[in-house]
């Protein structure tokens, strides 16, 4: 599709200069970033068309999250069989998969799936890769602007062909956070200084929402409704890019057991001074 969509970095490019990266993980970053990319074409084609229902979670799923779901699992495990897949919409409701093998692939295949059955461009395909359960690398397709956003520790973070980083500037009246609502009562309160100090967006994505804070779109993300498969590659991008993050309850890296009914992994992420300030809300310092 050259000239619809803005493709990755070329394999040759992702890497800086004299970077010394594993040749499995190398070979594995590559084969992700191509996996993503062959499914930009349907994931437009089925946009604001397909059908869909809720599930018991009071989710929305399509058609089209189960197939990118099967298309990216399937090409993935052709090159790398050996390696742990664990997808939101692929793995049975009532199977718990240990992960045993040194890479595992954790797939979103539509994150913000209200938004793309009623056609809102806000959503995304995001995918991360874990070594030894942690997260080193996430991919994260934006529809909205057609852009791949891509990188891991220690490598960097991309927008297309552009390296970016989290925003340097302290919060200030113009900073802009991303965050998912409703919130509850008792978070509102102890919220309240963020909620009348900032400006924030709800985008119906908490994949975007993390990943615009690693490239300096906002200057964080806090959600307490997300779950690992929304916020994996999150992790990766938001450390790539230079930012913190931070687990509300406890840890959930290093990554040890998959299933969907996992519970809600709550966290904030961007910038020091957005964490910092963040951090003293949840304490009860105002």
């Amino acid at each position: 599709m050259p000239g619809d969509y803005e493709c990755g970095l070329a394999a040759n490019r992702v890497f800086p200069v004299n970077y010394k990266v594993d040749i499995h993980l190398k070979h594995r970053i590559n084969a992700g970033r191509v996996a993503v990319e062959n499914q930009y074409g349907f994931f437009h084609d089925q946009f604001g068309r397909v059908e869909s229902e809720w599930k018991e979670d009071d989710t929305r799923v399509t058609f089209a999250d189960f197939a990118i779901s099967e298309r990216v699992s399937a090409e993935l495990r052709k090159s790398f069989p050996e390696d742990d897949f664990c997808s939101e919409e692929s793995n049975p409701q009532d199977e718990v998969l240990e992960l045993t093998a040194r890479f595992a692939w954790i797939l979103d295949p539509i994150d913000g799936t209200n938004n793309y059955a009623i056609g809102i461009p806000v959503c995304a395909i995001s995918l991360a890769l874990l070594m030894d359960g942690v997260p080193v690398y996430g991919f994260i397709y934006d529809m909205s602007r057609r852009v791949l956003i891509e990188g891991g520790p220690g490598i960097g973070v991309f927008e297309g062909r552009t390296s970016r980083s989290v925003i340097k500037d302290e919060l200030n009246a113009q900073s802009v956070v991303g965050m998912h609502f409703p919130l509850s009562l008792s978070d509102c309160d102890r919220l309240l200084p963020l909620l009348t100090r900032y400006r924030l967006r709800s985008l119906g994505s908490g994949a975007l929402i993390g990943a615009f804070a690693a490239i300096g779109l906002l200057d964080g993300a806090l959600d307490f409704k997300v779950k690992v498969w929304d916020i994996a590659a999150v992790h990766a991008l938001v450390h790539a890019g230079g930012g913190d993050f931070h687990f509300i309850n406890e840890p959930i890296f290093p990554l040890r057991e998959f299933h969907v009914g996992m519970p809600a992994t709550p966290y904030f992420a961007g910038t020091p001074s957005f964490c910092l300030f963040i951090k003293g809300l949840l304490e009860g310092r105002k």
